[in-house]
């Protein structure tokens, strides 16, 4: 039981000791509500990730016909600028 005010007057000596106690067991059920949260999440991160991925992907396959490292080399060579 927490009986003290550690910001007005400390009646107890383990009253400061007490507070930090209990602020540091909210910090950990907070950080592990967000774990839990981010562990729901990573699921669909996962396949959000994937989804981006795959659609980079089309997009330079659907570009690769600008260039042709084939004709580029063609077009090096049958220029007069050529050196």
């Amino acid at each position: 039981m927490f009986n003290c005010d550690p910001f007005s007057t400390v009646k107890e000596p383990e009253c400061i000791g007490k507070w930090q106690l209990i602020r540091l067991d909210m910090l950990l059920a907070s950080y592990q509500n967000m774990l839990k949260s981010y562990g729901r999440l990573a699921p669909l991160q996962d396949k959000i990730f994937k989804y981006v991925q795959r659609e980079i992907n089309e997009m330079e396959e659907s570009e690769q016909w600008k260039l042709d490292p084939e004709d580029e080399e063609g077009d090096e060579q049958d220029s007069p600028w050529a050196t």
